[in-house]
């Protein structure tokens, strides 16, 4: 009675034992060039472990899959790993969506998880991550953000320039993972035409470097500035201990992610005790010029008064110094024209802002001597340039009375929603001549079109229901576009082993059942051999087509490099298409 006690206790903890499974990842945050290690637990042997997408991570290594099983004090104990190693691919919160297993018919999925990946973090090398037979360590992979200065004035320009130092490595190719933000920075990429690799030392040790990219900036803001990093995903080749049977060292394919890391700019403010009156913000070296298109005209004819800057500086960041005339004088909005090239050393050329005046009257008036201040990096003060005064004779046109005399000099700037305030903007207009709606060649339009419309929608709902009708027909339909969904996705994943081969699979099937209209519990290699030889297919595109598809499974596990994957594709394509011709 004992024994049977005990037995049915062991039964009903077996039956209350709860099914578990979770997902457990390394870290909640990391690095944009860190690792990330995932794990999913489960206490039952589950089956049809379905691994969510990873939609922001690339798989470094995994699944890997560890079974444990033990029996403690009349206790068991059961427990199954999935592993996986992620690498991010770019910065932000990242959600790693549910995994699924299936166990006695139930369906248990994992809870969501978010990770959130920063920028890159300093790393020592780990002499133990290196891909199995590297040589040494003694490579060289750094990228390094060259600022040619750390402490400029408001407005002084300074440059970036991002390089990458390597040695005995090859470089494959690369992409930015994060790209740099110049906050409180206008800032201007510089074209590299080619990439070039050259001769150069980091760190007194002889390597070579390729120039990235160049940006120029002008701090628009005083204090303690940061330049977030750039970082970039870079596929290398290694050397090994091991070499061919020609002699020729072996590499292997690996990728490494580096960061410039954030560099940080402390701004100096411009002086504020000298500031001259009326500073534009212009820093730099120019020269300053007001020029009258003429200064002799008559009554209702204009001139143009052109007020520039020229020189080296923060071209596009300043504003022009406004001309003040006398209300005998009309000035309009000015019309801005920039003339800057942008180069390593700033900006550089020639800004103007053009005024067209028209006198009122007869007369001679003054434009007053304009005063332009700019601050001169080169000696770490301000300096100031004055215009000549400007005389313009009117010799004809009405006299001006007293109360329009220039005895001030003051402003008459016309704006430009202002110059057309005496012309009416709006009208109203009066057809002529009214035609009837009925009778009109829209009346009979619409009048006869429900006629027309209405046997093409019945024949039209006909054609539907005979297409849906066809069972076969629509089924054999959905097997083309799947198997043709199937070859494109393997084609996509040619770099990926084990998703090519599953999709490769899943499109020769889908080719099999539209092809011989059977389903999956009828695709037993002698059925197949035999269907495909009835229908006229050539022996031996069935026998490669066969072979192709038992290859799918084996390869999903078995080492496979880029060409061998490369060839299997082209072969699937290959055969598929003669046999698309053979069947009938």
């Amino acid at each position: 009675m004992k024994r049977y006690l005990i037995l049915l206790l062991f039964t009903f903890q077996g039956l209350m034992a709860q099914v578990q499974f979770e997902a457990k990842v390394s870290k909640n945050t990391l690095g944009v060039n860190e690792r990330l290690r995932i794990d999913f637990i489960m206490n039952v042997d589950g089956d049809n472990f379905d691994q969510p997408t990873f939609d922001g991570f690339k798989i470094v290594a995994g699944p890997s899959q560890q079974i444990s099983q033990s029996w403690i004090n009349g206790r068991s104990s059961f427990q199954k790993i999935y592993s996986y190693i992620l690498q991010p691919n770019q910065k932000g919160t990242v959600t790693i969506k549910q995994a699924a297993i299936e166990y006695n018919g139930q369906i248990y999925k994992t809870a969501p998880l978010k990770i959130v990946v920063t920028n890159a973090v300093a790393q020592e090398r780990d002499p133990n991550d290196r891909p199995q037979g590297s040589s040494s360590g003694d490579e060289m992979l750094n990228l390094v953000a060259e600022i040619s200065k750390t402490n400029p004035y408001l407005n002084e320009p300074i440059t970036v320039v991002y390089k990458l130092y390597f040695n005995y490595i090859n470089v494959t190719g690369f992409k930015e993972l994060a790209k740099p933000k110049y906050n409180d920075f206008w800032n201007q990429n510089i074209d590299i035409k080619q990439l070039a690799v050259e001769q150069g030392s980091y760190q007194g040790q002889r390597c070579y470097y390729v120039v990235l990219k160049k940006t120029i900036l002008y701090p628009q803001k005083s204090g303690r500035l940061t330049i977030e990093p750039l970082s970039l995903d870079i596929g290398v080749q290694l050397p090994t201990n091991r070499r061919d049977m020609f002699g020729q060292m072996i590499v292997s394919d690996d990728n490494k992610v580096v960061s410039a890391g954030a560099k940080t700019i402390n701004v100096r403010p411009l002086p504020e005790s000298t500031k001259p009156e009326g500073f534009g913000g212009a820093v730099g070296k120019f020269n300053f010029t007001v020029t009258p298109s003429k200064t002799t005209l008559k009554s209702g004819e204009s001139l143009d008064l052109f007020v520039s800057a020229s020189g080296n500086g923060n071209m596009k960041l300043f504003t022009l110094p406004k001309p003040v005339v006398p209300n005998a004088l009309e000035m309009y909005d000015p019309v801005h024209d920039e003339k800057v090239t942008t180069s390593l050393s700033g900006m550089s050329g020639k800004i103007s802002d053009k005024y067209t005046i028209i006198p009122q009257y007869k007369g001679k008036y003054a434009i007053k001597p304009m005063q332009f201040s700019y601050f001169d990096l080169s000696t770490g003060s301000y300096k100031t340039i004055t215009s000549q005064e400007i005389m313009i004779d009117v010799l004809d046109g009405p006299m001006p009375s007293a109360a329009n005399a220039p005895a001030h000099a003051a402003t008459n700037a016309i704006a430009k929603t202002e110059q057309f305030k005496y012309i009416k903007p709006k009208t109203t207009l009066v057809s002529i001549a009214k035609e009837d709606f009925y009778g009109s060649n829209l009346y009979y339009t619409l009048l006869f079109l429900p006629f027309v419309i209405l046997p093409i929608i019945i024949l039209a709902k006909k054609r539907k229901e005979a297409i849906d009708g066809d069972i076969t027909g629509n089924r054999i339909k959905m097997n083309n576009k799947l198997a043709k969904k199937y070859l494109s996705e393997a084609k996509k994943q040619l770099n990926n082993k084990e998703p090519f081969y599953i999709a490769l699979e899943k499109a020769m099937h889908n080719f099999l059942k539209a092809k011989l209209h059977i389903e999956t519990s009828e695709m037993s290699k002698d059925n197949i051999r035999e269907l495909l030889l009835s229908r006229s297919a050539n022996p031996e595109s069935v026998q490669s087509f066969i072979d192709l598809t038992e290859n799918c499974e084996f390869a999903r596990y078995a080492p496979a490099s880029s060409a061998s994957i490369q060839q299997d594709f082209d072969k699937a394509v290959l055969i598929i298409s003669e046999l698309e011709k053979q069947i009938v």
